[in-house]
């Protein structure tokens, strides 16, 4: 009985952390430092997870950039996506098949 909720927890997290890693999709928040001459400078701009892995952006997009990562709330809103939505759904089909018993 605990098996399938188990099942569709790991397929689901494992689909969302392919999607999120391999396409650049930027709904994280996060923080780029530029680099200047002089000073840094920060830019709050949603970031992907593929930029993490390398993918999802050329090499002219890197020039000045110093270091790019997440911010509390992006790293929380991956935390999430990846394990949260997949936790609920399979915690919704364990409620639900314990019902039919």
């Amino acid at each position: 009985m605990l098996k399938k909720p188990l099942v569709l927890f790991s397929v689901l997290a494992f689909i969302l952390t392919c999607v999120f890693f391999l396409f650049p999709i930027n709904v994280f928040d996060g923080v780029i430092v530029y680099e200047d001459y002089q000073s840094d400078f920060l830019l709050e701009t949603p970031l992907s997870l593929s930029y993490f892995i390398g993918l999802g952006y050329d090499a002219e997009d890197m020039i000045g950039v110093k270091d790019f990562y997440l911010t509390t709330k992006g790293i929380a809103m991956a935390f999430v996506f990846i394990l949260g939505f997949p936790g609920l759904l399979a915690y919704r089909m364990h409620l639900k098949s314990t019902k039919k018993d």
